[in-house]
């Protein structure tokens, strides 16, 4: 049996399966991107839940794991070489674990730029742009005055949304017939916009008709509703 002992993170959060992919997480968009890829490849993990109610992320334990106190994170008992590897943020997980499993990520070299391509554009423009609409839409930012900062993300939202639409015209995802990781990444952000935030009616989101039907294609697929879950409040 694999020990893991050595890592601090699971004395706060113990290895049930220590032989399996340990998930320090929380079901948030960048959350789930890995529940969800988990579950679309068939990787055994074991799941964690890293309760922002009370700051388990800052927690010696969890930064231990990753420094930048975010989630998710991940340990891998059976990383390159054979030896664990520890790692932090969803796109490198993701492009990890779709390495590990040769699932999700095409063979062909420029099929597989061009998902690492989509992936990318999810990491720096859709996760901060819808996250930086949430807080102005849903939470204390709702209360400012001033509605300019609101508005222009509103404005990139949109623009964004727009981006997505254009490109998804005409294929099945974002890869055309390839369901990749570039899909896992982007659409739990447009779920959470419309969903958690409530911003569909601000950013229009009727409109890209073309982003709604491959985000309902997505929220129907079966590994996506059983990644959607990861980690429960149970832990």
């Amino acid at each position: 049996m694999t020990d893991l002992s050595s890592y601090p993170i699971t004395r706060k959060w113990p290895a049930q399966h220590p032989d399996r992919i340990q998930l320090y997480s929380l079901a948030t968009p960048n959350g789930v991107k890995v529940s969800i890829a988990l579950e679309e490849m068939g990787l055994p993990y074991e799941a964690h839940l890293v309760s922002f109610d009370t700051n388990d992320q800052l927690s010696p334990e969890f930064l231990s794991l990753n420094p930048n106190n975010k989630i998710p994170a991940i340990l891998d008992p059976q990383g390159p070489g054979g030896e664990p590897l520890a790692l932090f943020e969803s796109g490198a997980i993701l492009l990890y674990l779709a390495e590990k499993s040769g699932k999700l990520l095409p063979q062909d070299a420029a099929r597989r730029y061009e998902t690492i391509q989509w992936v990318m554009f999810q990491m720096g423009g859709i996760g901060p742009m819808f996250g930086q609409l949430g807080f102005f839409h849903k939470f204390a930012g709702k209360d400012y005055e001033d509605k300019r900062p609101r508005d222009r993300y509103v404005a990139e939202s949109k623009r964004l949304l727009g981006v997505l639409d254009g490109h998804l015209r005409g294929r099945a995802w974002m890869l055309g017939d390839d369901y990749t990781i570039a899909d896992v990444a982007i659409f739990p952000w447009v779920r959470n916009l419309v969903g958690f935030y409530g911003a569909g009616e601000v950013v229009g989101f009727d409109d890209f008709k073309e982003v709604k039907r491959v985000l309902d294609a997505f929220a129907a697929r079966p590994a996506v509703v059983r990644g959607l879950g990861v980690p429960s409040r149970d832990g």
